[in-house]
């Protein structure tokens, strides 16, 4: 048994916020009904990568049912307002003001149902002068000023998952969460609102904090970091770069006396201080690379690791795939079962979920049945 068995959620959702949001309660335990249109969640035709499935779409899909409505037919509406009625979570991340012009609006379906949690996701809320913006992942990227901080000196770069979408999904899981708890205390719903703007401009406080009172200006650095060095990726005899990230004067010394074999570096009055450091960092990344390079990758993880540095390789998707310490799950697509990447988290004493993917519409029938009995 989940822990979140005999749950209901009706989720009307598209794309990559609300699902993966769902998705996280599917894999808890909920049963989730995921509304579609006629074509279907647009996310399904993103690409064909996976047994002539949309990557997007199985990753953020398994596990849940699927449900076809037009919201436009009179007893397709019926049907839905029955499921809502029995429903303990609604999600839905339709335009703003979408689901209050069909008669599904969250206000509407929490007087429908007293106990119904309802959850509206948005890319910059529902109400202020940017309401009715597209807002795409990239557009969020770019607006939030995560773009300007991201990439090389010379070019501004896009984050390469859809992390304004991510997040969003995650703080409205959260937030559902929370909800479930009060809900648990006081024997009612409330209403959630998330956006995708909100969520990703959190996450730039740093940046934002530095700005506005440090009164400095963050810049792009690329692998490296604006307030630590050596910090970064240098490439090894072999080919393979390798990440460090100094954090203190004890790594720094020994980065110096049994990685780089150049006790005398530690004491160079160029490096002696962290801000020093940031301030000559062009010289000594350097001086690493030229030393790094003598070595090829398993030689300098040895002597970083046995030096207890904070050490990575930069890694392809096809390393990832090998990598000794990624967990993988199964889930069925059609007649075929596939291995995706686990969820993060672990809960003890539960196994991996096998979740089908589901085709469109396809607990239509059965879903029809049991809420309108037709």
């Amino acid at each position: 048994m989940k822990i979140l068995d005999g749950l209901l959620v009706v989720s009307l959702e598209q794309a990559v916020a609300a699902p993966f949001c769902s998705l996280r309660l599917a894999e808890a335990g909920a049963r989730v009904i995921k509304i579609e249109r006629a074509e279907g969640d647009f996310a399904r035709y993103y690409d064909k990568d996976v047994k002539g499935n949309s990557a997007y779409f199985v990753w953020l899909n398994r596990g849940k049912e699927s449900l076809v409505i037009n919201i436009k037919d009179t007893n397709d509406m019926e049907l839905l307002k029955n499921i809502i009625s029995s429903a303990d979570v609604y999600i839905q991340n339709l335009a703003p003001g979408a689901t209050e012009r069909a008669g599904l609006g969250s206000k509407e379906m929490r007087a429908l149902n007293k106990k119904l949690i309802t959850c509206d996701i948005s890319g910059y809320g529902q109400s202020g002068p940017y309401r009715d913006m597209k807002a795409y992942d990239l557009l969020v990227q770019a607006e939030t000023g995560l773009c300007s901080v991201t990439g090389i000196e010379e070019e501004e770069g896009r984050v390469g998952v859809s992390v304004c979408d991510i997040a969003c999904g995650m703080n409205a899981h959260a937030s559902i969460l929370q909800a479930l708890y009060n809900r648990e205390k006081t024997g009612k719903g409330m209403g959630i609102e998330v956006s995708l703007f909100d969520g990703m401009a959190d996450w730039m406080n740093v940046p934002y904090l530095q700005t506005v009172y440090g009164k400095r200006s963050v810049k792009r650095v690329g692998l490296s970091h604006p307030s630590i060095a050596p910090y970064g990726a240098f490439k090894s005899k072999c080919g393979k770069k390798i990440l460090i990230s100094i954090q203190n004067e004890r790594e720094w010394i020994q980065l110096c006396s049994s990685v780089l074999m150049l006790k005398h570096l530690a004491e160079d009055e160029r490096f002696k201080k962290p801000t020093d450091r940031v301030k000559n960092r062009k010289e000594l990344d350097q001086i690493i690379s030229k030393e790094f390079l003598k070595f090829d990758k398993d030689i300098l993880l040895k002597r970083l690791r046995d030096s207890k540095i904070a050490c990575g390789i930069l890694n392809s998707i096809e390393d990832l795939d090998k990598h000794p310490q990624l967990r993988k799950v199964k889930c069925l697509v059609g007649n075929d079962e596939i291995e995706l990447i686990a969820s993060p988290s672990i809960i003890i004493g539960e196994e991996n979920y096998i979740g089908e993917v589901p085709e469109i519409g396809h607990n239509s029938k059965e879903i029809r049945i049991e809420f309108n009995g037709k």
